[in-house]
């Protein structure tokens, strides 16, 4: 047997055991949910490091009512809350993630840490943003907590403390932040946080410190168009300071290099309008606004809400400054916290109704998975059948092959064997002795044998054997010896083509017809003639035309009549 055909089995039979082992495998998942569930929840608790989207879909296909343990119960909310928060989704629907970080105190600091995290953002999507304060600077307090642990918790109480904009808490936060941050590009953003704790704090020298070392690492390091906005920050720390000619004068220079209309051309022109006010020029502040007012619209279009919200206030103080008076409409527009509490209130109130769906879709679905189970177990199997019963017919189907094929090299061997191991024929032997035409037979045997089966050792064989009459000049056969063959076993038939049609016939259109007339298949002419079966195909066209023989009539019998 050839060597390939043990490995080809080998191979075959390791996909078959590979298929037993799966469906083995799915047979005791079903068996053995509390350890199937841990092993799931193993590889989301890995994929939720990687990817914290592709964890929230694993987690999803989890039904939680049929976890029993309270380990696995609180692992599973633990994660989904974690990678809801990560994933900066609602949270709404998370509310056993009390249960979760209540287990895991005192037991896993990590898990301790991160599931409190989750419960500190769970509280805040609900509205209790001091509660969750509280919780995050509770944990930020914990010993022995690993630092790449302790920086989440510091950038996420830090971000929450700069959104509800604290001050002196602020600061000693972000500074350990700071030191505890590896990456270049965090420490910035630490340090721009530090600055926001400076400027709410009223510690307007120190921000202005900072400020200028973040414009600069912005420029030499190419931070997006952050340079251009630490800028306009700039600006706005100068008028915060009282010094109104500089902030002027900065958002100038902004202007000149970002043209007119950049992307806070709206805000530059509000900043300016805040400064001609503090100078008590009303004028200039109401015709800054203006502008401001209308570069809003049309940078903004329906999404300049924020703006108006700051812009709204400032109208209502030059208006009463020129007028003594406040206008109810200006009031209206002042909290800029209307969208913020607005969007929560209806993800609050999609997530209910998910929820809701989602439920009573379980209630319909958990009467079904049983026999879903079942079924699916069943398919599995009988495609793991199919599979196998298949792999053992190709496994038989190339046996056989293999087989055919050792026997053709064998039976082509003995004919070259037999074949140098012959006496020359005498000069007295008649031309159309049945002995002649015996060994001619062979030798277009022998041609055909290795036309059907042209591997590279057969080729060879047959090289060797040609070469023993006459130069086969590199290709397979010795192309004279071929048509002395054809003229012996059929009538002289090479010789009266060559005569009759040798003028308008090339070489290799001879080679085609005495090989059709011996009956070689297309394939097998293209592999002794060394062409494609397009070639021969257009070669055999070209033969009808060149003979005269009609479309529909074959050239060969053509030829004979």
């Amino acid at each position: 047997m050839h060597p390939n055909t043990n490995a080809s089995e080998t191979h075959l039979m390791k996909h078959i055991y590979i298929l037993i082992i799966v469906v083995i495998s799915v047979i005791a998942s079903c068996s053995g949910p509390s350890s199937r569930y841990d092993k799931n929840l193993d590889e989301i608790e890995r994929v939720m490091t990687v990817n914290a989207d592709s964890a929230l879909t694993l987690l999803d296909a989890m039904d939680l009512s049929d976890i029993d343990a309270d380990s696995l119960r609180a692992r599973y909310v633990y994660l989904k809350a974690y990678g809801h928060m990560r994933c900066n989704r609602s949270m709404i629907s998370d509310s056993l993630i009390s249960f979760a970080h209540s287990y895991y105190r005192g037991k896993d600091i990590v898990k301790d840490v991160r599931s409190g995290m989750a419960f500190a953002w769970y509280r805040f999507w609900v509205g209790d943003t001091p509660g969750a304060i509280a919780m995050l600077d509770s944990l930020v307090s914990l010993p022995d907590v690993p630092d790449s642990v302790m920086v989440q918790t510091l950038r996420t109480r830090v971000l929450l403390g700069a959104a509800e904009y604290q001050g002196r808490q602020l600061i000693p936060l972000t500074k350990k932040l700071y030191g505890l941050e590896t990456d270049s590009l965090r420490k910035m953003e630490a340090k721009y946080l530090l600055l926001m704790g400076y400027e709410y704090a009223e510690e307007i020298d120190s921000a202005l410190l900072l400020i200028d070392e973040l414009i600069d690492y912005a420029r030499i390091n190419k931070w997006d168009n952050k340079d251009f906005i630490f800028e306009i920050e700039r600006a706005q720390l100068l008028t915060e300071a009282g010094r109104t000619a500089e902030s002027d004068a900065l958002i100038k220079d902004i202007f000149r290099k970002a043209g007119p209309e950049n992307g806070a051309a709206d805000y530059l022109y509000f900043q300016y309008a805040i400064n001609a006010l503090n100078t008590g020029d009303l004028k200039s502040a109401s015709s800054h606004l203006a502008v401001g007012d209308s570069i809003a619209l049309t940078l903004r279009k329906a999404d300049d809400a924020y703006y108006r919200s700051y812009s709204n206030l400032l109208h209502a103080m030059i208006d009463f400054r020129r007028n003594g008076r406040l206008r109810l409409t200006h009031i209206n527009g002042l909290n800029n916290r209307q969208d913020e509490r607005f969007n929560r209130m209806k993800a609050s109130q999609w997530e209910s109704e998910r929820g809701a769906l989602l439920q009573e879709s379980r209630a319909l679905t958990l009467k079904a998975e049983s026999q879903r189970k079942t079924v699916i177990i069943l398919i599995i199997g009988i495609v793991a059948l199919l599979v196998a019963a298949g792999a053992g017919w190709i496994i038989m189907v190339r046996r056989q092959r293999e087989r055919e094929k050792e026997e053709r090299i064998e039976a082509l061997q003995k004919m070259v064997d037999e074949y140098k191991s012959a006496p020359a024929p005498k000069e007295s032997v008649v031309t159309d002795s049945p002995a002649l035409r015996s060994v001619m037979l062979r030798q277009l045997g022998i041609i055909k044998m290795v036309a059907e089966t042209p591997t590279e050792q057969n080729r060879e064989m047959l090289r060797k054997i040609s070469s023993l009459n006459g130069e086969t000049n590199g290709e397979l056969v010795d192309w004279k010896n071929v048509f002395e063959i054809i003229d012996t076993l059929y009538s002289g038939f090479y010789t009266k083509l060559h005569n009759q049609y040798g003028g308008s016939l090339t070489l290799k259109e001879e080679q085609i017809i005495v090989l059709m007339v011996a009956g070689f298949s297309t394939k097998e002419i293209s592999v002794i003639t060394a062409q494609t079966t397009s070639t021969i195909y257009v070669r055999k066209s070209s033969i009808r035309k060149k003979l005269g023989v009609p479309e529909k009539e074959d050239i060969v019998a053509f030829l004979r009549n």
